[in-house]
């Protein structure tokens, strides 16, 4: 039963001598965090380590155990945290399962993951970063080669629901770059590793190397290596808290995309815009719970009118009570000064999703610098880009879009340098390398190009 309760939002008014400190206080509650933790999750880090450890700490202590101890680790972290006795055998879904998911899955469902597919694909190859070859001077060649990784894991959630769209987010990207190996790990739950769905989509995409684990021990598996799990070069995917704190515990022994947190949206909005949409945008971000919603607008009584709205719609969701606690949370309703404010202030958030509900939001792009994905004008949802668009919905959250971006094709992609001289560009650089070899005492450097070039020039 949804709750009828009336929704405690907060509202700010940047009018106000207090609005610096509530938006400062809103910043704190959106920041990334690694210690909190519920008392359930407190209990039952009690029941399984003895003490009340924190979670980085029980991310630690995990991986320690997964690589000394490899798979016997894994299985027994399933059975303390997950409640799930899997044998060695039962860890990677078979071929014949996911060939059985496939043949009963909805035709219509199959063809939906099929025509996303395409409009990932065609988005992530359009913008593969290419090879560069340069010239700069006669006999000196330069280039930049890209080359895919040769194996990634891929987290996908399966706690409160199955993800399907996380699949589709995180492989077709890597099989864009031409990553030959992926490795996908789910938890062994009904939303995960026995979803018929799930299963399915991973057919349908070809994604065939998929396990039943999850959790900061799945993370450890990836990047260490278990008996019959080889480990990857980069682990890419969203997860709960200790998913996100393994994958920053492992991050140097293998690559990751980010440590993603909970879903938040910030949204413009206007005179022009619509408070049913706008309430909806935040809700569809909300009912992640958690989830973060936040609306800036400069125009007088559009507060009033999206709280309204939103009020009438938590009353229709299935999940009404769970968006209506992020809200509470991690919600906030800001009235602006004027449009400038409102831009500073997403700037200042740095959201995950920054959606442009203004009459012209093609004008606002230029000065909105920060986000991990902007969707442009009144009849782009959110949704559109968490399911179908094209561009990965896999993006930095809690402010890190400062310096993140969202997953591409191009994170799956290694870098190296190409340098080629002749005889006529190594004389060219010749003298500059022996002076700063000699202001750095490095003679070996300065012998490596004289031995060269005394041949060269030799009559």
């Amino acid at each position: 039963m949804v709750s009828t309760l009336s929704l405690s939002i907060r509202r700010i008014d940047c009018a106000r001598d207090d609005a610096r400190e509530a938006i400062a206080s809103l910043r704190r509650e959106l920041s990334p965090k690694g210690n909190v933790v519920s008392p359930e999750g407190r209990a039952r880090t009690v029941a399984v380590f003895g003490e009340p450890l924190s979670p980085p700490r029980v991310v630690e202590r995990i991986c320690e155990h997964v690589a000394t101890r490899g798979l016997d680790a894994v299985l027994d972290y399933t059975r303390k945290l997950d409640k799930v006795d899997l044998k060695p055998e039962d860890v990677r879904v078979s071929r014949a399962e996911l060939d059985e998911a496939h043949r009963n899955a909805d035709p219509e469902y199959l063809a939906t993951i099929a025509r996303i597919r395409e409009n990932v694909l065609a988005y992530q190859r359009a913008i593969l970063t290419k090879d560069v070859h340069v010239e700069p001077r006669p006999g000196v060649k330069l280039g930049l080669r890209y080359t895919p990784l040769r194996r990634v894991g891929v987290c996908i959630p399966g706690g409160a629901a199955a993800y399907p769209s996380t699949l589709l987010m995180t492989v077709v990207p890597a099989q864009a770059a031409g990553v030959e190996e992926i490795a996908v790990v789910v938890p062994p739950t009904k939303f995960g590793g026995y979803n018929p769905e799930l299963l399915a989509a991973c057919r349908e995409l070809g994604a065939t190397e998929v396990y039943r684990i999850g959790g900061a021990q799945a993370v450890a598996a990836l990047a260490y290596g278990v008996e019959g799990i080889p480990a990857v070069d980069k682990i890419v995917g969203p997860g709960n808290l200790f998913v996100a704190l393994a994958k920053k515990h492992v991050y140097g022994e293998v690559d990751i995309d980010s440590i993603a947190g909970p879903s938040e949206v910030v949204l413009i909005a206007d005179a022009s815009a619509d408070p049913d949409y706008i309430a909806a945008d935040l809700l569809s971000q909300a009912e992640h719970s958690p989830g973060a919603g936040i609306l800036l607008t400069w125009t007088p009584g559009m507060v009033g009118r999206v709280a309204e709205a939103l009020e009438r719609q938590l009353a229709e969701l299935s999940r009404g009570d769970l968006a209506r606690d992020s809200l509470e949370k991690f919600g906030a309703l800001i009235e602006c000064v004027d449009e400038d404010q409102a831009v500073a202030l997403s700037n200042l958030f740095a959201p995950e999703h920054l959606h442009v509900s203004t009459a012209d939001p093609e004008r606002l792009l230029p000065k909105l610098t920060v986000a991990g994905a902007v969707f442009l004008g009144h009849l782009t949802p959110v949704a559109l880009g968490d399911y179908a668009a094209g561009p990965s919905h896999v993006l930095p959250t809690s402010g890190t879009a400062r310096w993140a971006s969202g997953l591409s094709a191009n994170d799956f992609l290694r870098r190296s340098s190409l340098i080629g001289v002749d005889a006529r560009g190594l004389s060219a650089l010749a003298p500059d390398v022996r002076r700063l070899a000699d202001v750095e005492g490095l003679t070996a450097h300065r012998s490596s190009v004289d031995v060269r070039t005394a041949k060269i020039e030799r009559p």
